[in-house]
């Protein structure tokens, strides 16, 4: 798990209090100390998740040991299909709780096609603040927009993979869309970017006064403050889409791109324009909604608990699940052979 994952979590662990569930959580030794719930129950012993004999287990990742008791259940780590391995069925889970129609006809063909799990379309508990708090911080882009004398909140928000990120490429353009005071720049990288990039980011914020570089973890609220967002091929360009507001991304490899998506790593500061005064993809966002997400509720980690609790009373707790060797033997190799 990585530490993005707590605020995918954090919405079912309320769900799971207020139904006076007990849960415990699990997280590795590396990011524990970034670990944002400091009176919640949680170890890093795997040995201690056998002993606690769980009836479900969570899991925004790839991966969970074959040999823990409980329901395994998938509930994804984001919304990007076009990521490497979003649909690799690696047979780890026995029920896969999808975000929206575009995700769950494809489970659904692999449901059919292996028929060792479930497909439920639940939506993604991650975007619930949407329909609860969406605007919990109106107050503090006033403050924001007040303090640097901007109208606008512009965010970039790149993937940290090394092949697909644009950071590399866009430090001069933002430097340069930096120069409009009409802008509040905000920077929020991934917690895997490469440090060099941080460090050269960091130093385009202090050496500019309409930049600000974020440390903090949870791009939710950068999200639902910004305006506009500008990336290229991460997760984070259809939560952005899904609050009806433009983006634009920088060589997105997205197989149905419905936004504005450059092919070449110029003209920052003159799409960043058009995109806030013309909004000429606002159609084409509300069909990315339909698909993707279309739930606004508020509700999606309650119905992933609901359906892992109706799933449970019909099917029972499965002790283990059954997998080949070799997906055994990488359990094993991952988390400890028990």
């Amino acid at each position: 798990m990585n530490a993005y994952s707590f605020g995918i979590l954090e919405p079912i662990k309320e769900v799971l209090k207020e139904k006076k569930h007990d849960y415990l959580w699990y997280v590795e030794d590396r990011i524990k100390e970034v670990f944002p719930f400091k009176n919640e129950p949680v170890t890093s012993k795997v040995t201690t998740l056998v002993s606690y004999k769980s009836d479900a287990i969570f899991v925004p990742g790839n991966e969970v040991p074959h040999y823990l008791r409980g329901l395994k259940v998938q509930v994804f780590h984001g919304l990007a299909g076009e990521k490497k391995g979003h649909f690799r069925i690696r047979h780890y889970f026995d029920v896969y709780l999808t975000q929206g129609p575009y995700f769950t006809r494809k489970f659904i063909e692999f449901k059919n096609k292996f028929k060792n799990f479930e497909v439920v379309e639940t939506g993604w508990p991650k975007l619930d603040v949407y329909g609860k708090k969406r605007h919990a911080y109106e107050a503090d882009k006033q403050v924001l927009l007040e303090k640097f004398t901007a109208k606008k909140i512009v965010l970039y928000a790149p993937t940290f993979s090394p092949s697909l990120t644009s950071a590399p490429f866009l430090l001069e353009e933002i430097r340069e869309l930096s120069e409009n005071k009409d802008y509040l720049i905000l920077i929020k990288f991934h917690d895997l970017m490469s440090s060099e990039l941080i460090e050269s980011y960091k130093k385009l914020a202090n050496e500019t006064d309409t930049i600000v570089y974020e440390n903090e973890r949870n791009i939710i609220k950068f999200l639902l403050m910004a305006d506009l967002m500008i990336s290229d091929t991460s997760s984070v360009v259809y939560e952005f889409l899904l609050l009806d507001k433009p983006v634009i991304t920088f060589k997105n490899n997205s197989k149905n791109i419905q936004w504005d998506n450059s092919l070449s790593y110029t003209d920052l500061s003159i799409k960043v324009k058009e995109n806030l005064e013309q909004d000429n993809f606002k159609e084409e966002r509300e069909k990315i909604a339909s698909e993707y997400h279309p739930y606004n509720d508020g509700n999606s980690a309650l119905r992933m608990v609901e359906t892992v609790e109706q799933l449970i009373a019909k099917n029972g707790v499965p002790n283990y699940r059954k997998l080949p060797w070799l997906r055994r033997r990488k359990m094993n190799t991952m988390f400890g052979k028990i």
